[in-house]
């Protein structure tokens, strides 16, 4: 536990000491043994009574801690002494609790997220220095022992290693790095050493901007947490005025009332009154939610898109990195008119330019260094490919949209994969086939969120029709639309917003830049943050770390398994605070009744509340 529960709990003994000493001593001079009560009190309670003061300075009047104050130093003034110690006890032994699972929950998610580096060692003037990881520059080097944290990400230049990724992805199986591979921040070294050459400052780095996800995520409120907060800003006041009304009215109304058992029957309504098991195990439930999806490699950005990851209905997915391993390789080279090796360098220096994965997989392909200087026009089409001026001839590299763009008549390749058709100098030169691989974990992503109730899962893709055709035959999607460019997929999106119930959600996956505005305009926009960009990952509200699919029918199970456990402490807090009421209002109910009502109703919705954090999928 912290220092502060340590001194919590001593207190709340010391004070139960005390407590049951003037039982069992049982003075004849009732002064003394009311003296050790007001003691035990001052010690178990005096900061819940600073707390109201200081707060009706602040204007914050009615909260649980005027509310406790104001019912036991009450119950001190009917003569009720060990009742009022009691209260101001079980209510300490109660805050000790919730203190003690929202710290746990927190622990949960700062032990996996436990991957701020505290240093780089970075070459300057031939030495290493250790410095603070934010004031390394991009392009300088810095080195890796075994057994640390990379600061920063970037590109390995020299070494090679095995990592460990489970802070990021919550995969325990490490994954082997070399020279050219591209290392992200957060990670452990576990054997080689590495120098890299730093490709982003701190700030940008993965390992700074997930922390920054998990720090906001609680500010970002659900619509149960802004219920219950506005729910008790008028339930307390109300109660307070009843409480008074109980205390004054009856006795001058009724003939023979007795003020102090009224002043009793007011005060044991006050301590039932506080809200305090929906303040706080509702937004305890929703932090162990998020807690419980980060273990598993899911960031979810707040407890408002968590709540509503329950009521997903329909699910839009990219193809490329998201459905597919988004790992290209040229497969087939047809050329006409040229060999196929010059086919393949004219494409290749044309897309040299350019990351997309298709040019990559070109390159790849090519494996020979590429003459810069060959290349001295690039123009790049935004859905249909690029125009480049390689060795003084005019290169078209692109698909059917480009050829057809510059009036080239071509022939049509239908094999399945993604068809990069090449013009040089304006006529056909011929067709490269390219095929991606669907994930394994794809296969059981979409029958997953068949059985988790999603009605529709569609994709929408820039890639060729027979391709799209053949991914979604092959893992059963319900529909899907080909060939889109990025404006495409929004207008795609925006009459899909409009097939879904008005309590259903619409969820939208991918991973490249020309998602971020469809990730945006979703209802739940999920982004693939292994291998997804930086602008896909800033504009979605889930971040799948692990790249797998199958982990949005995960995130869809703790949203609801978070919800059902929302419901359930909202229902019980509330039936027993109403039952409760009504029996102090009566006279029924005792101030020992009135404690279990607030404090034990509060202890049992936080440990049901912790009951998320042992979820399992």
């Amino acid at each position: 536990m912290s220092k502060k529960m340590n001194t919590q709990l001593f207190r709340i003994m010391i004070s139960f000491l005390l407590v049951v000493i003037s039982f069992l001593l049982k003075l004849d001079n009732e002064l003394y043994n009311n003296i050790l009560l007001v003691i035990a009190y001052m010690i178990v309670g005096y900061d819940i009574v600073l707390k109201a003061i200081r707060n009706i300075f602040k204007g914050k009047i009615f909260d649980e801690n005027f509310l406790m104050s104001i019912a036991t130093i009450g119950a001190f003034f009917i003569g009720e002494f060990p009742e009022a110690v009691a209260v101001m006890l079980f209510y300490q032994v109660g805050e000790l609790f919730q203190d003690y699972a929202v710290d746990k929950s927190r622990k949960s998610v700062s032990e996996l997220m436990d991957i701020r580096p505290d240093y780089a060692n970075v070459y300057r003037n031939s030495e290493i220095e250790k410095v603070d990881p934010d004031e390394v520059n991009i392009g300088e080097v810095i080195l890796v022992k075994p057994g640390e944290k990379i600061p920063l990400d970037g590109i390995v230049i020299e070494g090679e290693s095995m990592l460990s990724t489970q802070a990021l992805t919550g995969e325990t199986v490490p994954r082997k790095v070399s020279v050219n591979d591209e290392v992200l921040s957060g990670c452990v070294n576990n054997n080689g050493i590495l120098k890299i050459q730093v490709n982003k400052e701190f700030g940008e780095s993965t390992v700074s901007k997930i922390l920054d996800l998990v720090e906001n995520a609680s500010s970002r409120k659900s619509k149960s947490e802004n219920f219950i907060s506005k729910f008790a800003k008028y339930y307390t006041p109300i109660v307070v005025i009843i409480a008074v009304l109980l205390a004054f009215i009856p006795p001058l109304v009724i003939k023979n009332a007795i003020v102090s058992d009224w002043l009793y029957r007011a005060l044991s309504f006050l301590v039932v009154s506080c809200p305090c098991a929906l303040v706080i195990s509702i937004p305890l439930s929703f932090f162990g939610g998020i807690g419980a999806a980060s273990k598993m490699g899911i960031l979810i950005k707040g407890s408002n898109y968590l709540e509503a990851l329950a009521s997903s209905e329909i699910v839009v997915c990219d193809k490329t990195g998201t459905l597919t391993e988004g790992v290209f390789k040229a497969q087939k080279v047809d050329a006409i008119g040229y060999s196929d090796a010059d086919l393949l360098r004219y494409a290749c220096y044309a897309e040299s330019f350019s990351n997309h994965p298709i040019s990559i997989s070109l390159k790849q392909a090519y494996d020979k260094e590429i003459n810069d200087r060959l290349v001295t026009k690039t123009e790049e089409v935004s859905g249909k490919g690029v125009i480049a001026t390689v060795d003084g001839k005019t290169v078209l590299v692109g698909n059917e949209k480009l050829m057809s763009e510059y009036g080239i008549p071509f022939q049509k390749n239908d094999e399945v994969g993604t068809i990069v058709y090449v013009a040089i100098n304006n006529e056909f030169a011929g067709t490269i086939v390219i095929a991606d691989k669907i994930k394994e974990d794809s296969n059981k992503a979409i029958p997953l969120l068949k059985k988790n109730g999603v009605k529709k899962i569609i994709m929408l893709t820039g890639d060729s029709e027979s391709v799209s055709a053949y991914v979604s035959n092959t893992l059963g999607l319900d529909e899907y639309h080909a060939e889109l460019l990025p404006q495409d997929k929004v207008s795609w999106v925006e009459k899909l917003m409009n097939q879904k119930s008005s309590s259903g959600k619409l969820v939208f996956v991918g991973d490249g830049i020309n998602d971020a505005p469809v990730l945006a305009l979703s209802d739940i926009g999920v982004a693939m943050g292994g291998l997804g960009s930086d602008a896909a990952i800033e504009a979605a509200d889930v971040v799948i770390m692990t790249d797998e699919p199958s982990k949005i029918s995960n995130s869809i199970q703790i949203s609801r398994k978070t919800m059902r456990i929302v419901k359930e402490n909202i229902i019980f807090a509330i039936f027993i605070k109403i039952a409760v009421l009504v029996f102090s209002a009566l006279g029924i109910a005792t101030m020992w009744l009135a404690v279990f009502a607030d404090v034990g109703v509060s202890v049992l919705a936080v440990l049901n509340a912790l009951r998320i954090l042992k979820i399992r999928v």
